[in-house]
């Protein structure tokens, strides 16, 4: 899908988005937190009124628009799609939310005094570098809190079944951690999502196959087959162990 490309697909999957899960629970997210995982993840970072927030890869900005109506913050989202910013920006209208269109990296200079990357993590294959630029752009004792798609890299054959492939960068546990303590990041808290994660994939297939016929009416049949593996791959791989989701917060200690 071009980045571009968003918006069709935003309104095409809302209704079974919302349907996926529980009441209260649907934020306009784009991934498989729940808004209860959010608001957790958002408190142990610290997030409060007068905290400054840098949200990379924001997408429509639901868990953003959603922290800040909540908590309050100081709110800047940053993506490089520019309907997914168009539609951000409307959606927040009465809310005290900025965006920005960028390719990220690089990431605005700050400093911030919390970085959020909630579910794209993996469409980085050069985690390092990124992690450098979050270091710089948080004060010091500036958080990062993000969620992570812990697991060894993609064989070749299941990169041949994954659609969307190259967005898809999986990384060892340890190697996370070996990453953050070199640039400086020490994690605070951490939490397995996996088990809850796979059962919001497991809702969503059931929504998306549910209203399949207009889904497919607005971004056509074939994304909506690549939608559909993408997330049962997700599902399989959750349960069995193979991937497994994991939120940190971690602390600039330098």
């Amino acid at each position: 899908m071009n980045q571009d490309d968003r918006a069709p697909f935003v309104r095409a999957l809302q209704r079974a988005r919302a349907s996926a899960y529980a009441p209260g629970e649907f934020v306009e997210q784009e991934g498989f937190m729940r808004a209860a995982e959010i608001r957790t993840l958002a408190g142990r970072a610290g997030i409060a009124p007068g905290v400054s927030v840098l949200d990379l890869c924001c997408g429509v900005a639901g868990p953003g628009r959603f922290i800040t109506r909540e908590l309050g913050c100081s709110y800047l989202g940053v993506d490089s799609s520019s309907s997914a910013v168009d539609i951000a920006r409307e959606r927040a209208a009465d809310l005290p939310c900025r965006f920005e269109l960028a390719r990220i990296p690089p990431i605005p200079p700050g400093p911030f005094d919390v970085v959020l990357l909630f579910e794209t993590m993996l469409a980085f294959p050069d985690k390092e570098t990124l992690l450098e630029e979050i270091f710089r752009a948080l004060r010091r004792g500036g958080r990062f809190a993000f969620t992570m798609e812990e697991g060894l890299p993609l064989t070749e054959a299941e990169r041949e079944r994954m659609p969307d492939a190259d967005t898809v960068w999986l990384t060892p546990l340890r190697e996370m951690l070996a990453c953050l303590e070199r640039v400086g990041l020490r994690v605070r808290w951490q939490k397995d999502f996996s088990r809850s994660h796979g059962a919001v994939a497991d809702s969503l297939i059931s929504a998306f196959a549910a209203d399949a016929t207009a889904i497919a009416g607005q971004i056509g049949r074939r994304a909506l087959e690549d939608l559909l593996a993408a997330h049962r791959l997700w599902s399989d791989w959750l349960r069995e162990g193979r991937v497994r989701k994991i939120a940190f917060v971690a602390e600039k200690t330098g």
